[in-house]
């Protein structure tokens, strides 16, 4: 009787989910603290605004390096990299003494973390089958906005026992022990770990794909593809809502709401358990589906249902007069969003092939450029008019803009199947 599979790759998935969520856990935790912040450190609303977006702008413009580099040393050193230096910038958050110097913090803090899901697509490019992809970043996707979530009552339960200051310090300390476990566990050719018995590198080997080292990159090739270009608009137009629940959702509910900051910890997390469960049915769903009409019908399907979904819901929840109507609403939106991120993940990797870490990060520079615009736009929108209406509604067009583009993309070829020697950028 042959030896069944060993499942190492199941134990991947399971770090990638862990360092997921303790990535949301530090990235969210700002939005539930912003009041206290703000009131302590006098800030604005558009200033806060600027803070909010300080992480997304530092991590878009850092995630195709980032992205490069895990193709070219792997997600060994990457991820233990990033966890590393993302948790240390988490700390040091507290220690900020105005907006100068928040913002510095939380750009260098961006800075760390881009490279987080770059690495995570590099890993599971190498070690899961094409058809356990988008399962997988789903999977990541829902740990990581569980995370998010919950940090949400968390935050609130430190802040009353402690400054956000030293609630700071908590979260920054989580990572560090995962970033240690990461390089003594990992190997970035599953070939070369001991828990991988050779049934289990044939499953792994036979349906991957093309997968050779990456030692040059067709820059060309892979920007003047089209799919590639229509993965990076819609990643932008759904991010730009998704970053509307890491940031201004709290402020939301207590300002335009009135809860109280109770009930906001509870409620605030909501939209983020949609996503969660959101990312994890779209995954899986999209496999399936992908198995059945093939990659191109299949990886399309969960988006074009979910993002005019999503945007309907904001619609309702902007115009609803009951203040937890408009919060699941929220939540509503935000799962239907999420069915087409972890599709968008996945069909970097399908598409990517070993260049899978520039294919993702140039998607997820685009997709934080939006969530960059989108907490600016908010703030200063809000202190314009004294509304959250108008940008909640640009949300919401966001989400429709997103689902036509998932008409022009084609996720059944890789870009570059074989690399292409050119030169690297300077």
């Amino acid at each position: 009787m042959p030896e069944p599979a060993s499942g190492a790759r199941h134990a991947v998935v399971a770090w990638i989910l862990a360092a997921a969520a303790i990535a949301y856990l530090d990235r969210v935790c700002i939005s539930t603290a912003a009041p206290a912040i703000k009131l302590e450190l006098g800030l604005s609303d558009s200033q806060m605004g600027m803070v909010f977006s300080a992480f997304t702008l530092a991590y878009a413009l850092f995630e195709i390096p980032a992205g490069w580099l895990a193709d070219r040393y792997g997600a060994r050193i990457t991820l233990a990299r990033v966890v590393v230096w993302w948790s240390l910038f988490t700390a040091a958050t507290g220690l900020a003494a105005g907006l100068v110097s928040l913002l510095a913090l939380r750009f260098l803090f961006g800075v760390g973390e881009a490279g987080m899901f770059t690495g995570a697509a590099q890993a599971f490019g190498r070690w899961l089958p094409i058809a356990e992809r988008g399962r997988a970043f789903g999977l990541a996707l829902m740990t990581a906005a569980f995370g998010g979530a919950l940090s949400q009552p968390l935050v609130v339960y430190l802040l009353q026992h402690m400054s956000w200051r030293g609630a700071f310090g908590v979260f920054g300390s989580i990572g560090l022990a995962w970033a240690a476990g990461w390089w003594w566990w990992f190997r970035d050719d599953p070939g070369e770990h001991r828990a991988v018995n050779a049934r289990e590198l044939d499953v792994i080997l036979a349906g991957r794909g093309s997968f050779e080292p990456a030692e040059s990159v067709p820059w060309g090739v892979i920007f003047g593809n089209r799919s590639v270009l229509a993965l990076c608009f819609t990643h932008f137009c759904a991010a730009y809502g998704w970053y509307f629940y890491l940031t201004w959702l709290p402020t939301y509910l207590l300002r335009a709401r009135g809860l109280d900051l109770e009930a906001v910890g509870w409620l605030a997390a909501l939209p983020l358990l949609g996503i969660g469960f959101g990312s994890l049915l779209g995954g899986w769903a999209s496999d399936r589906a992908m198995r059945r009409l093939g990659a191109r019908g299949g990886r399309r399907l969960l988006p074009l249902i979910g993002h005019p979904i999503a945007a309907a819901s904001v619609v309702a929840a902007v115009f609803t007069p009951d203040a937890t109507a408009s919060a699941l609403l929220f939540s509503v939106a935000a799962a239907f969003g999420a069915f087409g991120v972890s599709c968008s993940w996945a069909v970097t990797v399908d598409i990517g092939g070993a260049h899978s870490g520039v294919v993702s990060g140039a998607m997820n520079m685009l997709g934080n450029l939006g969530g960059t615009l989108c907490p600016l736009v908010i703030g200063y929108t809000l202190e314009r008019t004294g509304s959250f209406d108008p940008s909640l509604l640009l949300v919401a067009t966001m989400y429709v803009v997103a689902a036509a583009g998932w008409l022009v993309i084609d996720p059944a070829e890789q870009v570059a199947k074989r690399p292409v020697a050119l030169p690297l950028p300077a």
